[in-house]
């Protein structure tokens, strides 16, 4: 079977989603598991975009050894100058460097003559590779590009040096016939193809980035594009998870395989999830909660006669285990860790005890805990900054009913160890509950979304509420979990205000499409 390398670039583009702010700790966890998963290579960020973003790609590219680590570059001296010092700690570091080559890129933004694009693109890819064992090089928005133009600009960056050729549909314009057909083209007519690995990156504004994926790989790609959960840009970019089952199960069809562990998918998809905010809809192929759910009679009748009536994908498969243990109040600290290692965390002795604790109180409100209860006390213990200063509620108490203006107050600890305490009234409970913790915090803040879900089911199951604020005019996300919906919501805006006070990520982030 012919090999497909798995370039994920979750870090990357998936964290260009509208509302993403992933900190330095969050984007290493999840290079961890993306570890785990068995990514070939691992888009980290973008590490000229600011401070932030390079010290991030820097840790994860000295941490992360199962793969290579890349960060994506403009094509000029700087970016890729500060990509290098970011990058070459890594244990095979590579980059990834882009340019555009559609009439409309090249006439409307970068104000440029094809000529000029060519003399640009090879400068710069044979600049990196005095530095970079591998050069990724992406024709941005090739989709829409002259065939003969991209023939012309791909056979000279490979002359420069170019060890993969991405030719990305970056505004997911393009049909899987039309896809396939461009690839089929540059292989037939690049003389020096045969030099360089073709990749394909595929944006899901039109539905079909997966189809468009995988008509890539019947047409000579060896590298495959995406994200987990297929987040991203606008519509976001082809699922990784949805385009490694299918080459699993339809191998009848498709002869290529992957390194990816798929019982790691289900794990890998929860993690980038929650720490994104962003939640995966019920019926999301692969990994939604209804994937695998089976509503009507007859479909049920025929799933218990044989599961394969109905189920083409086995819930063990994406590493769905429905016999799950379960901890509970008796439950020691070694039985504890080693649940929290199965889960893919490896927490130091400070860590582990805050998350015993939080379990042990958890297990005083809930007659089960579960695994799902457990992942949502590790991953936010996992990636919560000890060090920095914050503001933490001490209590607060709501005062409501169907005749009654909802009154908050709130007992507050600033930063500076102050404590203060605050009441204020709301058209609602959580509303009241934020005009309190507006006037006792010390920022312009304002909510822009407010995201309210559970973590398991039954009556004692976590309310997991996810915001978006603006504070001091700056964009932030934060995230909470209790049984007790409204103060899951209070913790979820200090999380969200805490994160941007703190914020390694600086206000000139720039994102750029690719």
């Amino acid at each position: 079977m012919a090999h497909v390398n798995v370039f994920d670039t979750t870090l990357r583009d998936g964290e260009q989603s509208a509302g993403v702010n992933l900190n330095r700790l969050e984007k290493l966890e999840i290079a961890k598991q993306l570890e785990r998963l068995g990514v070939d290579i691992m888009e980290a960020g973008f590490p000229a975009s600011s401070q932030g973003d390079f010290d991030a790609v820097k840790e994860i590219a000295d941490t992360v050894r199962g793969c290579s680590v890349t960060g994506l570059a403009r094509a000029n001296k700087r970016d890729i100058d500060i990509a290098w010092e970011a990058l070459k700690g890594g244990s095979e570091p590579r980059l990834h460097i882009f340019l555009a080559t559609s009439p409309i890129h090249m006439t409307h933004k970068l104000k440029k003559t094809p000529e000029e694009i060519v003399e640009t693109a090879v400068e710069m890819v044979a600049y990196a590779k005095e530095k970079f064992p591998h050069v990724q090089w992406s024709a941005e928005d090739a989709s829409r590009s002259d065939l003969d133009f991209l023939v012309h600009i791909i056979e000279k960056v490979i002359d420069a040096g170019a060890t993969v050729i991405n030719l990305p549909d970056t505004v997911g314009y393009t049909t899987p016939d039309e896809y396939g057909k461009m690839f089929q083209y540059v292989k037939e007519n690049v003389s020096n193809i045969d030099k360089a690995i073709l990749s394909a990156h595929c944006h899901d504004d039109l539905g079909m980035a997966v189809s468009n994926s995988i008509s890539a790989i019947e047409h000579g790609v060896r590298q495959i594009e995406g994200t987990i959960n297929g987040i991203g840009e606008r519509a976001g970019n082809a699922a990784l998870e949805e385009i490694a089952v299918a080459l699993q199960i339809r191998k009848d069809r498709y002869d290529y395989q992957t390194n990816l562990v798929l019982n790691e998918i289900k794990r890998t998809s929860d993690l980038v999830s929650r720490l994104t905010g962003m939640m995966v809809p019920g019926n999301k192929a692969v990994v939604g909660r209804n994937a695998f759910a089976h509503e009507s009679g007859i479909h049920q009748d025929g799933v218990l006669k044989e599961a394969s009536t109905y189920e083409i994908i086995t819930p063990a498969m994406v590493g769905i285990d429905s016999n799950r243990m379960v901890l509970g109040k008796h439950s020691g600290r070694h039985a504890f860790k080693q649940k929290a290692q199965e889960l893919g965390f490896e927490l130091n002795d400070s860590k582990l005890k805050e998350a015993f604790e939080s379990f042990k109180n958890l297990t005083g409100k809930k007659k089960e805990v579960t695994e799902d209860d457990l992942f949502a006390i590790l991953t936010d213990t996992q990636t919560e900054n000890e060090d920095q200063p914050k503001y933490e509620m001490k209590a607060f108490q709501v005062q409501y009913g169907s005749i009654n203006r909802p009154t908050a107050t709130v007992l507050l600890t600033r930063p500076d160890g102050e404590e203060v305490e605050k009441a204020n009234t709301g058209e609602g409970s959580v509303e009241a509950i934020y005009n309190t913790l507006d006037d006792l915090i010390d920022a312009d803040v304002h909510l822009q979304d407010y995201q309210l879900s559970s973590i398991g089911k039954g009556r004692d199951a976590l309310a997991e509420v996810h915001v978006q604020l603006t504070v001091n005019g700056v964009k932030a996300s934060g995230r909470a979990a209790d049984q007790d919906v409204l103060e899951a919501s209070a913790n979820a805006f200090i999380n969200a205000v805490n994160r941007t006070l703190n914020r390694q990520y600086k206000d000139s982030y720039q994102q750029v499409q690719v």
